[in-house]
């Protein structure tokens, strides 16, 4: 079934439960002494030479399982060579295909066994391996061959929604995974309980098992063939009941039209084994909280078969939409969320002097490289960390292309190495950077572990640093070098550096400022930072604001790089910022950035997840938490606040601070070509985030369209004409008007940092 054929009565989609595929192709001849077992819309074919041969309903070849492999920590690798297949009866009383394998004299007294069923839509492949007790199923794999593929293979994470039980914002975790095979007609699902994509290739699939006994383990993957999506995949493959995917045919949900016409597509899956009467709930919520569309579906859903349905939404001028989706049949249910959002088009102007970058690789390239090369330049990222040949992400030269201007960062210095070995390590090292076209060599990453120790520094000079810059000196290179960009702003491990001869080496000091539960501003003396995990130490603006002092200290015209900085927003955890103070934070962290003179600021990351693990769900691991998109790839509040205060000051000049009469009022004054621009806010509720947390971790994190400011505060703003318009931009760039009227306007300020247009340069009212 076409994912694109829905029906609309009044605006609501109404479908029933469809059967996952439409047979349009001839039934397939078997040899003879092969085995055959079917369901709708699957038929497995057990063939003599030990494989097995997998067709649609309509007896369509789609893939062949030729052969497995076994890993034993004696016996290494060890893959099949044939097997007689038989039919067998599995414990409900329907028909399985059993396959005795056949495998070599290097396996001797090892017994492969495998067994294959056939359910609707789904074919059900089991393997166990016995006979030795030095076996290694974490490295078992599985023989495919796709028939007539359409397209290349894909990794895709199955993740789940969950509510927690303590309350707070609902998170994903982990179930599983597919491998996506793609057919002219369908789409088939390989799905696993775990696998490693690092370790599949275009013959093997990684399918780790697990021990069942002293000598023996088992594996198993599931091949949903239909019309589905991995998380519906899932739900089919492990009989989860019901599962529901909630998704827009829009790159990232992102539209640049205002009041954009968004479509929201939802699927349900029934993974149990008869038909269920499903009632499917969404609804659509702004900014504000405020629910902008929703409405309620009655489907039945037939036995691993979907529901297809849109549902209409209106996006803002600017902004985003939060989503949800949920179905419920009986006692059981399942819901998804994802996010919507519009972003105009803007045109910056700030070139190479532009500040904004982005940490690490752009290196979830989905849907494709041309779409986030397209989002980096809408949200006016112009520096990316690390690029060169074989590094994750977009290449050199298209970054080049597009005028987007790039850096890197490489570590695994030999420290106390031998003298061929940190020459060896020099000499790669400057080969890559300089044949990547880099402005910026950072060398090496967090080496001033642990922190404020002040260990190591010595060594890092004249095993990393000094072989960099020696190299490029001699090359005549114009290549910029900084230190290692620094765990907290270590004054310790700083002042060790520059005692070791280091600080004439660099062209710019990398810090990389993380934040725990405090404001961006907040700002406490260095000499009361306290450490731990928890500590006061990992604090924005006064570890900014001590680097800054350490530069002018130090000397030399050196820049202030944060080749880091972070917003992490791991859910139900008072450490980190909700999804709306994380927004609110980038847009003061990038600000008070530019009120220090920081040159360059990267932040860490642009997706939810983690390099190694793309696209998977983590609820206890903040680095699958530090992006600016959500793991689907659709915004977080964020992106639209990087996006906003990018375009706020672009080719902006910080003036000065701006004082009033309450001292818990602050603001900040910009000039740019287009006259001055203010961020102005309150600290009447203090510099403390989440402060009502209990002794442990846990925080029932509020949702994302949740005020947090309980205090409003209202503040005469000085605007330099008699009357006139005055524009306020909220951190995800919605904007609300005020009218001036006797060189005034009265502001409304509370913790979050306004961007106020239409302000005089002393709006405070200060005359000098």
């Amino acid at each position: 079934m076409s994912l694109s054929r829905r029906r609309f009565v009044q605006g609501t989609a109404v479908a029933t439960g469809t059967a996952l595929l439409t047979p349009t192709l001839a039934q397939t001849a078997h040899a003879a002494g092969s085995v055959t077992v079917s369901a709708a819309g699957v038929t497995l074919v057990g063939q003599t030479d030990g494989s097995l041969l997998i067709q649609d309903g309509a007896g369509v070849d789609r893939v062949l399982v030729p052969y497995f492999m076994l890993k034993d920590s004696v016996l290494g690798q060890q893959r099949t060579y044939g097997g007689t297949p038989t039919l067998t009866t599995l414990a409900d009383g329907s028909s399985a295909i059993q396959m005795a394998y056949v495998l070599s004299s290097g396996a001797p007294g090892v017994t492969v066994t495998g067994v294959f069923a056939a359910k609707p839509n789904q074919a059900e492949l089991s393997w166990t391996v016995a006979g030795s007790s030095t076996l290694t199923p974490t490295g078992f794999m599985v023989g495919r061959t796709v028939s007539a593929a359409t397209a290349a293979e894909t990794y895709e994470p199955v993740t789940v929604w969950n509510r927690d039980t303590g309350g707070g914002v609902p998170y994903e975790t982990n179930a599983g995974a597919t491998y996506v095979e793609t057919w002219a007609d369908m789409q088939g699902f390989f799905y696993l309980a775990a696998t490693t994509p690092a370790y599949t290739n275009a013959t093997w699939m990684h399918a780790p098992g697990t021990s069942t006994g002293s000598d023996s383990a088992a594996t198993s993957a599931t091949l949903v063939l239909g019309g589905t999506r991995p998380r519906s995949a899932g739900a089919i493959a492990t009989g989860a009941g019901l599962g529901v995917d909630a998704w827009t045919d829009q790159p990232f949900n992102l539209w640049n039209t205002p009041g954009a016409a968004m479509t929201l597509n939802a699927q349900v899956a029934n993974g149990g084994a008869a038909s269920q009467p499903v009632t499917v709930t969404w609804w659509a919520k702004d900014f504000a909280g405020q629910q902008i569309a929703g409405g309620t579906v009655s489907a039945t859903v037939a036995a691993g078969a979907v529901w297809n349905g849109s549902f209409p939404v209106t996006g803002p001028a600017q902004g985003i939409v939060f989503t949800e989706v949920q179905a419920v049949a009986g006692s059981a249910s399942a819901f998804a969320r994802t996010n919507l959002a519009v972003l105009p088009d803007f045109a910056y102007q700030g070139g190479s002097t532009s500040m904004f970058g982005l940490a690490n690789y752009p290196w979830l390239l989905k849907p494709n490289q041309a779409a986030v090369l397209g989002l980096l330049k809408t949200m006016g990222i112009k520096w990316i960390r690390n690029a060169y040949s074989g590094a994750p992400g977009i290449d050199t030269a298209t970054l080049d292309a597009n005028g987007i201007l790039h850096n890197v960062e490489l570590g695994a210095i030999p420290l106390n190495g031998t003298a061929a070995q940190i020459s060896a390590w020099a000499d790669a090292s400057v080969a890559t950077c300089t044949s990547s076209g880099a402005k910026h060599f950072e060398v090496g990453n967090e080496l001033n572990q642990p922190w404020m120790s002040g260990q190591g520094a010595d060594v890092y000079v004249r095993d990393g640093l000094q072989p960099i810059h020696d190299r490029l000196t001699a090359a005549g290179s114009a290549v910029k070098v900084s230190n290692c960009g620094l765990g907290g702003m270590d004054y310790n491990w700083t002042a060790n550096f520059y005692a070791a001869g280091g600080w004439p080496l660099i062209d710019a000091f990398a810090i990389h400022p993380g934040r725990g539960n405090f404001t961006a501003d907040y700002a406490p003396d260095p000499s009361t930072w306290t450490q731990g995990g928890t500590g006061t130490y990992w604090n924005f603006y006064g570890a900014v604001t001590k680097a800054r002092q350490t530069v002018d200290t130090y000397g030399g015209g050196k820049a202030l790089w944060l080749t880091e900085a972070y917003a992490p927003t791991r859910p139900n955890v008072w450490w980190s910022d909700t999804y709306r103070t994380a927004a609110e934070n980038i847009v003061l962290s990038l600000a008070l950035a530019k009120v220090q003179g920081v040159e360059l600021v990267q932040w860490y990351q642009l997706h939810d997840s983690t390099i190694h693990h793309p696209q998977e769900a983590d609820p206890t691991d903040v680095e699958y938490h530090s992006g600016m998109m959500m793991r689907d790839t659709s915004p977080k509040p964020s992106m639209l606040a990087y996006a906003t205060v990018a375009r706020a000051l672009d080719q902006a000049t910080f003036l000065r601070w701006l004082t009033f009469s309450d001292p818990l009022i602050k603001g900040l004054v910009f000039t740019t070509p287009n006259g001055p621009v203010s961020i102005l806010w309150s600290r009447h509720d203090g510099y403390v985030l989440n402060a009502d947390h209990g002794t442990g971790t846990g925080y029932a994190t509020p949702e994302p369209w949740t005020d947090v400011w309980p205090t409003k505060t209202q503040v005469s703003a000085h605007t330099g004409t008699a009357s006139g318009t005055v524009t306020v931009t909220d951190c995800v760039g919605r904007q609300s008007t005020l009218q001036a009227s006797d060189f005034a306007v009265t502001l409304t300020l509370d913790g979050a940092p306004r961007i106020v247009w239409g302000l005089a340069e002393n709006a405070d009212w200060k005359t000098s």
